[in-house]
């Protein structure tokens, strides 16, 4: 099973926002979305980075109230991983757990294409599941 086909049900559209705005626009397009992270692009498509709830937080504790005026450049995570559609939800699952980040842009020569979050990938993966077990029991009653 490939991110082509949770990309293929679930949408491909992306929330994104240009590295100059404020964190405080950022949190608002957060909450009006009710997403965990939006991916920064200054035009064309190209991932300039992503900001997430943890930035943010990251961020208020830091420099406080004083945060929410400071452009999305100055808390965002820059080097932000990617993957493919072709990319298996097996080894996605791996790549987000390993790097202990629940939001992954997906993109195509370097352009994006789509955001996967964990949830997304744990739900097909027990789709996965649940279907070989139908396929198991199908076979051991054909026996």
């Amino acid at each position: 099973m490939t991110i082509r086909s949770i990309l293929d049900s679930k949408g491909r559209d992306v929330v994104t926002m240009s590295s100059t705005e404020n964190l405080a626009s950022a949190i608002r397009t957060l909450g009006q979305h009710r997403i965990g992270a939006v991916v920064i692009s200054d035009g064309g498509g190209r991932i300039g980075g992503i900001l997430s709830e943890r930035d943010v937080v990251r961020a208020l504790a830091n420099k406080g109230a004083a945060a929410l005026d400071m452009p999305i450049s100055a808390v965002m995570t820059t080097k932000v991983q990617t993957c493919s559609e072709s990319a298996t939800v097996h080894g996605v699952m791996e790549q987000m757990t390993a790097g202990r980040f629940r939001h992954l842009p997906v993109e195509e020569k370097g352009v994006l294409v789509g955001l996967i979050s964990i949830g997304d990938v744990v739900k097909r993966r027990i789709q996965e599941v649940e279907r070989e077990a139908e396929d198991i029991k199908a076979y051991i009653a054909t026996v």
